[in-house]
């Protein structure tokens, strides 16, 4: 079978036959293994935005950059400096060699890849546990479970400005303007917020009680509503709850199309493939990565894995899917065979 190019799509049909056949590749950092790994170790992964580099932070402070064309980890990164557990790293989306990190004990962290160095470094952000870059990489946002939101400047050492939300939020995403953040909450439900103001968008056509907000927030979950994630066409916003759904919102009268209920623990992270036409959704618990197709919410196919998944990506121009399997980078996909 050939391999597939950069931005090349697979129809429903041929996304079994194309991807049964396929191993994952591991990514394997033996010194941070020893003694056993936990499945949580791996949080968060993110591909740059050319897709050429794959940076991975775990619950053991260890924060590293990975090439995917070689996966031994000799001629991989590590990027030393947090003290506690990573929570969330980000590349900047028009600089491939940005990346930004925050820990546990709310210390954000940029750095330059190529010279291993931290360019700059804001402190004092309490318990932070999610990140996300503005469209144009000349803000960031940075939440904790206060319920503070923090916009950060990559070139200033200090918060730009601080906002308090009236519920604890998680990991939030930009429209793809960046005039808009989507912002999951403790109640189940997703604000809108403009960006970098972060009021409400969006008001109810009608009247409510006394004493009720008149702000329109998505509902999908029963429970916390834990990340969001945008398709690269922006046509759907996808939800994932502790509710073990994935929700998916059509963006042009906010009504939720479909959901996903395959999954069996708490949905931790959402990614689109490049062309929207797929999404998966990392879980705490269970094993296996179920892919859907977006527009009919169809099942298409399981990649197994050894253990819970907490961590997903796929990467920006390919069918190549990072994951975190009991402590492991692996990436499965076309051009992951060539390995």
């Amino acid at each position: 079978m050939p391999l597939l190019r950069p931005r090349t799509s697979v129809s429903v049909e041929k996304f079994p036959i194309t991807f049964a056949p396929l191993k994952a590749q591991s990514y394997s950092d033996t010194s941070s293994m020893r003694g056993g790994g936990s499945h949580h170790s791996l949080r968060s992964i993110a591909w740059n935005p050319v897709g050429t580099l794959i940076a991975t932070g775990a619950a053991d402070k260890t924060l590293r950059v990975w090439n995917p064309e070689k996966p031994n980890v000799r001629f991989s990164t590590e990027l030393k400096g947090h003290a506690v557990g990573i929570e969330k790293v980000a590349f900047n989306p028009v600089k491939d060699a940005e990346l930004c990190s925050v820990s546990g004990d709310g210390v954000v962290k940029l750095w330059d890849v190529r010279t291993k160095s931290c360019v700059n470094e804001v402190k004092g952000l309490g318990h932070a546990h999610s990140l996300a870059w503005a469209p144009d990489g000349s803000s960031l946002l940075v939440g904790n479970k206060s319920g503070l939101l923090f916009e950060i400047s990559p070139a200033q050492f200090s918060v730009v400005s601080t906002h308090k939300m009236p519920v604890e939020t998680y990991q939030m995403a930009f429209c793809w303007s960046g005039q808009k953040v989507f912002l999951p909450t403790s109640e189940g439900k997703v604000r809108i917020l403009s960006y970098p103001e972060l009021e409400p968008v969006l008001r109810l056509g009608y009247e409510v009680s006394p004493g009720e907000s008149t702000e329109f927030m998505l509902k999908g979950h029963t429970a916390s509503c834990l990340t969001v994630e945008l398709s690269p066409t922006g046509r759907y916003l996808a939800t994932g709850g502790a509710d073990s759904i994935i929700s998916l919102f059509d963006t042009k009268d906010w009504i939720c199309q479909r959901t996903v209920t395959r999954m069996v623990g708490p949905v931790k992270s959402i990614s689109f493939t490049f062309d929207g036409s797929y999404v998966v959704g990392g879980c705490e618990e269970g094993s296996g990565l179920e892919v859907t197709h977006t527009e009919t919410g169809k099942h298409v196919f399981t990649f197994k894995t050894a253990g819970p998944c907490e961590a997903v990506a796929w990467a920006p121009t390919r069918y190549c899917l990072a994951y975190g399997d009991l402590g492991v980078l692996r990436i499965v996909g076309m051009d992951a065979e060539k390995k």
